[in-house]
């Protein structure tokens, strides 16, 4: 993991916060919707497990890699982690129960309703999580 956070320190040093955060997002994004359709497609899980366990992987990515990579933060282990569960995990019920209400209501018929509450979903989720983590979870101590 030490080798994958220094090519990225290596590739993006000049970049700010949100630029660093977006390219951690992408990839964490397409961890969690990956493992969320896996499991909603290939192993029939229901909505929530489906998208609960890809954010939950994904979650864990994002928090080495911005921890690390993307804040350079040197709060605690202890405090960032509990403040990163509480904005995961407040982004994650908002944003998908949103989305799901949105989806349901428009009846697009494009993907099923549940793929376009889990594509929403994750977009809402990445706003969220972006503004807890920098202003919440890394922020720097003065």
């Amino acid at each position: 993991m030490n080798h994958i956070i220094s090519t990225f320190e290596n590739f993006l040093k000049p970049t700010n916060s949100f630029f660093k955060f977006v390219i951690v997002g992408i990839i964490n994004t397409c961890i969690g919707i990956s493992i969320s359709f896996i499991l909603l497609n290939g192993f029939h899980t229901g909505y929530w497990p489906s998208t609960f366990i890809g954010n939950a992987a994904g979650a864990v990515v994002s928090y080495i890699l911005n921890r690390k990579f993307t804040f350079q933060s040197k709060t605690s282990v202890g405090v960032s982690s509990i403040r990163f569960l509480a904005v995961i995990l407040i982004s994650y019920f908002v944003a998908y129960s949103l989305s799901s209400q949105i989806i349901n209501a428009l009846d697009l018929q494009i993907l099923t309703n549940k793929e376009s509450s889990v594509l929403l979903g994750a977009c809402l989720y990445t706003f969220a999580n972006y503004m807890g983590q920098k202003y919440f979870v890394f922020y720097p101590l003065r």
